[in-house]
């Protein structure tokens, strides 16, 4: 789909998949090399040949043509691998920056051969940072180059996870069309990287879905491998689905770690905690990962040089922390702490369900604060979204799309919204994005073709028929308005803590946010020393990440945070195991 796709397309065009006896052919991969070529065949053919339909041209304007026959008859295109040499009519960096244009949602990889990385590597760094291509690569010299694959097997994978519909589903979903439960359900499901597959009620697989629905049926209806249809599910139902419940947690278990929160900076506790022999469980109202993990790519996080999405983040440390012994629930929040000095833990609320702890760490975050206007937040779920809502990119193929804040998270939904819609703005109040968004992504912004940032900028207005179909834009400067068509607004708009359920013994700041260390005034002080560094006014709680007073707001420092609280965790622990020791008189 390029660039220059029409916009007269149904509001839910990329919504349903087709069924499997309908399916596409195979993803395409499409290379361009010249002195390389045989190598790049060998390998390309020998390691993806069986899932990708291979091709190969020897200049670029064949490449442009093989490119343009393709999206004519439809053929998806994963990924371009094109040699950074004159290829005919064309020269490799020109040729990756035009299919830029033609086919953004593909992946595209600039091949160099090793031996010229040290003369080309400004070059090389300014292209991947103006957008011209995701990545470069070096040409392999040998068999088994396994650094040279698995960057292939990234930008595959995340193509596969963003733009495609997956091959096999974990979870089906029968609907007729968009509806604020089935966003809710989708957005939950990609979050959680759990792939789905969304059917109309008049398909073969939507008929055999509402066949199997005992008594009767409202769509949406959640399809599940070898358990019983749901109807209308809930969020919480769905996550109940995968997690189970606190409920199931056996009476009388007291674990030593509980994580409020699976955000960065949770997961990042569970790991450590688990990792270090404590009995660990997380609660997470929504989808692991937290606010990070809806971000489609993270390129300045430690250690992943092309980047991660924050789903894969949360995924992977999900993972690793469950291997470790850590236990989850999702999809249901903490509704009360109980503080109570009489026993040596706490006890947390989870709906009906109570869960005994040694030590909490609350790794909550925040949340986009409330649009509040009318025309919009009645269409929320129906073309407009809080937050990036990766899962809704595909459905904006072709139209016109609106994110409102100036953050990193709003420039990352913007870069993966500008791989599938005609056009983006990005709406601030500010005049440009300096103040308030990294280097890079701007960079990455001022070089997309269909990004323009529109300063001084607030969205007033806003509605249609079931959908979003336009907004009102003011200029905040000269008070001048104009009426915009738009499909989509994806509203990042700051944040708040969403620390209404934390009991009034914990301190907060000016702004809500939980106080720690030595930043708590004095009289909760004891004995004139300050709680430990992450420590809450109440001993044995601690808070992590964006919820904490004075935290940095990154991905990488809310890590950190987490990780920093589990040796205090265990030096809490350490005087609760003495003070039962002492006798009491």
């Amino acid at each position: 789909m390029t660039s220059e796709t029409s916009s007269d397309l149904p509001a839910n065009a990329a919504l349903f998949v087709p069924d499997a006896n309908e399916r596409l052919t195979p993803a395409i991969i499409l290379s361009a090399t010249d002195s390389a070529r045989n190598t790049i065949i060998d390998e390309i053919r020998s390691r993806y040949g069986r899932d990708y339909n291979i091709k190969f041209a020897a200049t670029g304007g064949e490449c442009l043509e093989l490119t343009k026959s393709l999206l004519a008859k439809k053929v998806p295109i994963a990924l371009f691998l094109i040699q950074l040499d004159d290829l005919g009519d064309w020269h490799g960096d020109a040729l990756l920056q035009k299919l830029r244009f033609v086919v953004p949602s593909a992946r595209r990889v600039a091949l160099i051969p090793a031996i010229r990385f040290g003369d080309s590597f400004d070059e090389l760094r300014t292209g991947v940072a103006e957008g011209r291509y995701d990545t470069y690569l070096g040409i392999p010299r040998g068999q088994r180059d396994e650094e040279f694959h698995t960057a292939i097997v990234e930008y595959l994978s995340d193509w596969g996870w963003s733009v495609a519909a997956p091959e096999v589903a974990y979870l089906q979903i029968v609907a007729d069309g968009p509806s604020p439960e089935l966003s809710a359900i989708r957005d939950f499901l990609d979050r959680m990287g759990m792939p789905v597959e969304i059917y109309h009620p008049d398909s073969v697989v939507g008929r055999d879905i509402l066949a199997s629905v005992e008594g009767d049926s409202e769509l949406p209806v959640l399809s599940r491998l070898g358990k019983p249809p749901l109807s209308r599910p809930t969020v919480s139902e769905v996550a109940a689905t995968i997690f189970g419940t606190p409920d199931t947690i056996p009476e009388g278990t007291v674990a030593d770690l509980l994580v409020i929160g699976a955000g960065p900076a949770g997961l990042a506790a569970a790991v450590y905690g688990a990792s270090e022999g404590l009995s660990t469980t997380v609660i997470e109202q929504g989808a692991i990962g937290g606010q990070a993990g809806t971000s489609s790519m993270i390129r300045n996080y430690l250690g992943f040089p092309r980047g991660i999405s924050g789903m894969r983040l949360a995924q992977r440390a999900r993972i690793q922390a469950s291997r470790f012994g850590a236990q989850f629930f999702s999809g249901e929040g903490v509704t009360e702490i109980e503080i109570n000095d009489e026993y040596d833990h706490h006890h947390v609320r989870v709906g009906d369900a109570r869960i005994c702890a040694r030590a909490i760490v609350i790794a909550t975050g925040v949340a986009y604060r409330r649009f509040g206007v009318r025309g919009c937040e009645d269409l929320v779920g129906s073309g407009v979204y809080y937050g990036a809502a990766t899962s809704a990119a595909r459905e904006m193929t072709g139209r016109e799309v609106v994110v409102v804040g100036g953050g990193n998270s709003a420039g990352q939904a913007a870069m993966h919204l500008s791989r599938f819609a005609k056009s983006v703005t990005i709406a601030i109040r500010r005049e440009s994005l300096t103040e308030t968004m990294s280097d890079y992504l701007i960079r990455e912004i001022e070089a997309s073709p269909c990004i323009t940032v529109k300063g001084h900028t607030e969205v007033v207005d806003g509605g249609g028929e079931g959908h979003l179909e336009w907004l009102e834009l003011r200029n905040n400067k000269s008070q001048t308005s104009e009426r915009v068509e738009a499909s989509g607004l994806f509203l990042l708009l700051g944040a708040a803590p969403t620390c209404d359920w934390i009991p009034q013994q914990i301190k907060r700041d000016e702004h809500s946010f939980l106080v720690t260390g030595r930043s708590m005034p004095k009289e909760y002080w004891q004995d004139g020393v300050p709680p430990a560094f992450l420590e809450t006014t109440v001993p044995g709680i601690f808070a992590v990440g964006d919820v904490r007073s004075g935290s940095m707001k990154r991905v990488a420092s809310a890590s950190g945070e987490g990780a920093s609280a589990v040796p205090l965790v265990h030096e809490h622990l350490q005087r609760v195991r003495l003070a039962n020791l002492t006798p009491r008189h």
